[in-house]
């Protein structure tokens, strides 16, 4: 049976560490990091994100600043007011919460951030400096969770062969570029596979790594996964009870009971990757309010 990954208790081992060094740093500069969060809009699971942020801030004592407009907010509204942040000292970061109203460009919103306040790491800047190799960037969040949890589980990444199941730009795409950058977090053989594949299994059973981030709960099955492999789901699904919605439960792109019979680890859902993407934003908000106030990485 596989080691499961406790992604909660990792999660609270690292925003105590980040705690611990805001305090040091606001005893040595007086200053706070700041994070502005904006949300347009009236979406439920995008107004429960904001206020998960909201809360991870104030527990490791980063300021939150929370901007929430209305749906018919413009676009260009919008973008003033990213210009207005941008130009904020109080605020290291930014973060635009999307999905955005359909009449807003996420694209020329996202390119309105100041790279150096990008803590989603997604405006092209840091996006081509990941790319690269260059670390002096911002990388996204969820993608920076998974090669922490890859991190602590897999001794000596050199050589070992990480299929990536999805091609977003949020998990699949950027998580691929950082673990085939020649570094001691990463190093890795790397293979992206997604549904133009004829047979996505002819590639999972090959991986040491499994990172799967497809969007269909079920996609990996127990005869796709090679024994002893280490097994990151970053799936999230809802399935509904027809009978009873308070009995409907979230599940991820593995199935759980069949995979965890043949991996050596695995990440459960809820509870594996999920903490992580918050607690990553908080290490960038941090990482950004050290690069605005000069202090050495």
């Amino acid at each position: 049976m596989a080691i499961i990954i406790d992604g909660k208790s990792i999660a609270e081992e690292l925003r105590a560490e980040i705690r611990k060094e805001v305090n040091e740093l606001k005893s040595k500069t007086g200053k706070l990091p700041g994070l502005a969060v904006i949300l347009v809009g009236e979406n439920p699971a995008s107004q429960v994100y904001v206020r998960m942020k909201g809360k991870a801030c104030e527990e490791v004592g980063i300021v939150s600043f929370q901007h929430t407009l209305h749906h018919d907010t413009s676009q260009d509204d919008l973008v003033s007011l990213i210009r207005t942040l941008n130009a904020a000292p109080e605020v290291n970061g930014i973060l635009v919460q999307l999905p955005l109203p359909s009449h807003i460009n996420e694209n020329a919103v996202i390119n309105a951030i100041d790279p150096l306040k990008d803590v989603d790491g997604f405006h092209p800047v840091n996006v081509g400096k990941m790319v690269i190799g260059d670390e002096d960037c911002f990388y996204p969040c969820t993608p920076l969770g998974c090669q922490e949890l890859i991190n602590r589980y897999v001794n000596d990444l050199k050589g070992k062969h990480l299929v990536m199941v999805g091609r977003s730009n949020i998990v699949g795409k950027p998580l691929a570029n950082m673990m085939v950058q020649k570094n001691k977090r990463a190093n890795c053989i790397v293979t992206i596979c997604h549904t133009a594949a004829a047979d996505i299994g002819y590639f999972t059973r090959q991986a040491d790594i499994l990172v799967v981030a497809a969007g269909k709960p079920n996609t990996i099955r127990g005869n796709m996964v090679k024994e002893g492999a280490v097994v990151i789901d970053v799936g999230v699904n809802r399935i509904e009870n027809p009978t009873d919605s308070a009995k409907s439960k979230l599940v991820g792109d593995v199935n759980f009971d069949e995979v965890s019979k043949v991996a050596a680890a695995i990440t459960p859902v809820p509870g594996g990757v999920g903490p992580l993407t918050i607690t990553m934003l908080l290490a960038n908000t941090l990482k950004a309010f050290k690069y605005h106030n000069k202090i050495v990485q």
